[in-house]
């Protein structure tokens, strides 16, 4: 590092680049500076030629860009399908890493990046800025108390992401197995998925229904709805969709010492006297329920209102002073598979198994992009990534 300052590189500079490009470029993570940025688009270039400090160097490649000595450290902004292969070269160089979300398109590419990053010293962050929201810490650390007891239901609706026709016809890898690997799961959902495998932690089996284009002209899944089981024999739900409008954004724990439900910045406890297992072990009264008293839980306000930004600059602190990471980037592999799981589940109309068969869904996918009919293009020249498909 130069005068111990993390020197970043930023590949990709479409609207996350673009982004993350502006709070670097104006010095707002502390021990770190924007050193340079790599895109395959002419126009892309062009913005930053004129958008950021003559100091920056830019490249019309990834490869340029992190061969060339100019930066310690690169976030990797490309499209989904190049966020493993990106990552594995930059790792290879000696670069420290952080990804934007999601980790990968699939489970095979995503455990191969895992594997590289686990045998390197270099920091492997990734870009789950919502694990930085207080409320979604306190729901964390409600659970992890215990005070909700063994869990025994979850159910989370995320139904307010809607999108246009226009949203989709807006990019050319947009909505295509080839461009972008899948749908809602893929491009809207891996923060919710995060969320729901942190607080909750990973079920054993998924059996998923997906409607692929139900409400858009598209080839992938816009509509989901998807059941899972939990070892301890917990179940849950996960239900989301672009095409529905008003949404809604909500999550309910359900345990045995009552329930709690987050919607917005609000958290409901109906915390019970006692454990609700043993109550109906033990009550003589048939219809008797126990006594269970309605928490307003507290949440202070965002502490960081971009929460990239407090992403980044607790990848920097890492760097810098090896603080451990809000979100490990090896933990981006989790949401992939409950993506993947859903996927495959509702391809084979069957129970999916978590961990999932990652050769066969990669084998699935493949034949959904040699048998699509969309003529779409994608363009980058960053690598030679054949096979990363």
């Amino acid at each position: 590092m130069s005068n111990n300052t993390v020197r970043i590189g930023v590949i990709g500079i479409g609207n996350m680049g673009r982004g993350h490009c502006g709070y670097l470029a104006t010095g707002d993570i502390a021990g770190a500076t924007l050193a340079a940025v790599a895109d395959s688009s002419a126009s892309a270039l062009d913005w930053a030629a004129q958008s950021l400090p003559e100091s920056v160097q830019r490249f019309d490649s990834a490869e340029a860009m992190m061969t060339s000595g100019a930066v310690d450290a690169v976030i990797i902004a490309a499209p989904h399908y190049y966020h493993p292969p990106l990552a594995i070269a930059a790792l290879n160089l000696g670069l420290h890493i952080l990804v934007e979300k999601p980790a990968g398109v699939y489970v095979k590419q995503v455990r191969e990046m895992n594997e590289v990053a686990a045998k390197s010293d270099r920091v492997f962050g990734i870009m789950f800025n919502q694990r930085t929201r207080p409320v979604h810490q306190k729901v964390r650390e409600v659970i992890a108390s215990g005070e909700l007891g063994e869990i025994r239901r979850t159910q989370y609706m995320i139904t307010n992401w809607f999108r246009t026709q226009s949203y989709y016809d807006s990019g050319g890898w947009r909505a295509t197995w080839a461009g972008e690997g899948g749908g809602v799961l893929v491009n809207q959902c891996p923060h919710n998925l995060d969320l729901w495998q942190w607080f909750c932690g990973m079920p054993t089996r998924v059996r998923a229904f997906c409607g692929f284009g139900k409400h858009h002209d598209i080839e992938v899944e816009d509509d989901v709805t998807a059941y899972v089981e939990y070892a301890n024999g917990a179940t849950g739900t996960f239900i989301t969709t672009t095409g529905e409008a008003p949404g809604a954004n909500w999550l309910e724990i359900s345990g045995d010492r009552g329930r709690l439900r987050m919607e917005g910045n609000n958290i409901t406890f109906w915390r019970t006297s006692q454990s609700v297992s043993e109550f109906l072990r033990t009550s003589p009264d048939g219809f008797a329920q126990p006594e269970t008293w309605r928490c307003e839980i507290p949440v202070k306000g965002n502490y960081d209102a971009n929460e990239h930004r407090a992403i980044t600059r607790g990848w920097v602190a890492a760097i810098h002073d090896g603080k451990p990471l809000l979100a490990e980037g090896s933990e981006g592999i989790n949401g992939v598979q409950l993506a993947n799981a859903m996927l495959l589940s509702a391809w084979t109309d069957d129970w999916a198994n978590v961990p999932t068969d990652e050769e066969k869904y990669y084998e699935l996918l493949q034949e959904k992009i040699r048998t699509s009919s969309v003529k779409k293009t994608v363009s980058e020249k960053a690598f030679d990534l054949t096979g990363t498909y």
